[in-house]
């Protein structure tokens, strides 16, 4: 049996009629940028998410790159993330010459430990805090970070806080006070991706970020398209990070079957735990549901030492699976100039990175294959 990582074709298959239909009416129009399938999409987004404004644009790393123009952030300026996630978490950092702060992670969900921000912020001094800019926690595999502590220890430190929400879109986040709020709508950004193995995914780049600020909704709007506060006319630096009206029609068709999706996927994950535990495997751990709704990007499982071993032996036997990510980003060589960390500065990253794989979950994986990734893996330990 073949169980591929992701089958983006099958999911094709049920929509076609409506996408080729979609995509017609922007051939039609001959309306590429922008426009009103953008605005639709960007409408529709932000009541998905629970936001007043959303703002389409050309990726997820473009929303978060114009997220940081947007909050002012500079060269010298210092952001706080942390060091396990997709590249372009830093990167967009970087880009803007502002240096990335490091956090370690929960080593349950793999999310920022906010515990560890009070702890680096607390052994700041004066001079470290004014050059403190923003905090970007990381939705990562599709379960918000720790939202209600890390939104009171940026308000206490005064930092912006950007929801790097790329994996997560629609997952929730309840609130001590009972009160329940969607990824991207809680920090002052909130940055999503639309790349075709997202939840979400379009027919190529694309992104979006949402706000619950006007000011910074206009302001966002105006750095999209090169500053341009009017025809040919610039009061700001921004870039080229329109969305086009193509890939907004796809999505808007897709967005429609955006929640029967995650419940497949919540279905799935469940399904995985029921045959995990069926088969007595004891010595992997499984994903940890801490918030409120886990919309499972990503299933990633904890191997320990044998990791490695086991990728090659699900892939032996026609399973896709991947790691993510096999080297935290303060290791990476192209930082090495811009930062000083050891290897050992965040245990739990590194540990994570080196014991963890992802499995199979999209949508249309089928019990059958769900049950053969498991066994597959029994057989696996009966080796060991």
């Amino acid at each position: 049996m073949k169980v591929p990582l992701l089958d983006l074709k099958k999911q094709y298959e049920k929509i076609k009629d409506e996408i080729i239909l979609a995509t017609e009416e922007v051939f039609e129009s001959q309306q590429f940028i922008l426009g009103p399938k953008v605005k639709e999409l960007e409408e529709r987004i932000a009541e998905y998410s629970g936001c007043e404004y959303a703002v389409g644009v050309s990726s997820g790393t473009d929303a978060l790159l114009i997220s940081l123009m947007t909050a002012g952030v500079v060269p010298g300026d210092m952001v706080i993330t942390t060091p396990y996630t997709f590249f372009a978490t830093v990167g967009a950092i970087t880009r803007l010459g502002a240096l990335p702060v490091f956090v370690d992670i929960d080593k349950r969900t793999y999310n920022m430990d906010p515990a560890k921000l009070a702890e680096l912020l607390g052994s700041m001094n004066k001079v470290q805090r004014s050059r403190l800019k923003a905090v970007i926690p990381v939705h990562l595999y599709g379960q918000c970070a720790d939202m209600e502590i890390i939104i009171k220890i940026a308000d206490e430190y005064n930092l912006i806080v950007i929801e790097d929400a790329a994996q997560a879109i629609g997952a929730e986040y309840k609130f001590s006070d009972g009160s329940i709020k969607r990824a991207g709508s809680m920090g002052y950004y909130g940055c999503f991706s639309f790349y075709p193995t997202k939840n979400l995914g379009a027919f190529g780049e694309g992104g979006m970020v949402t706000t619950n600020d006007k000011d910074i909704y206009n302001r966002l709007k105006i750095l999209r398209n090169h500053g341009d506060v009017g025809r040919y006319n610039h009061d700001y630096i921004g870039g080229n990070f329109r969305l086009d009206a193509l890939q907004a029609a796809i999505l808007l068709v897709k967005l429609k079957y955006l929640d029967e999706w995650t419940e497949r996927r919540i279905k799935n994950a469940d399904t995985y735990r029921d045959f995990f535990k069926d088969a007595g495997i004891s010595d992997i751990s499984l994903p940890f549901e801490k918030e409120n709704r886990h919309t499972y990007n990503q299933f990633v499982i904890k191997a320990k030492d044998k990791r490695d071993e086991l990728k090659k032996f699900l892939t032996d036997n026609g399973i896709g699976c991947e790691i993510y990510y096999p080297a935290p980003l303060h290791i990476q060589k192209c930082f090495k100039d811009l930062i000083s960390y050891r290897t050992e500065d965040f245990p739990v990253s590194m540990e994570s990175a080196s014991s963890t794989l992802a499995l199979p979950i999209y949508p249309e994986v089928s019990k059958d294959q769900l049950r053969y990734v498991v066994d597959t893996i029994k057989k696996f330990e009966m080796t060991k």
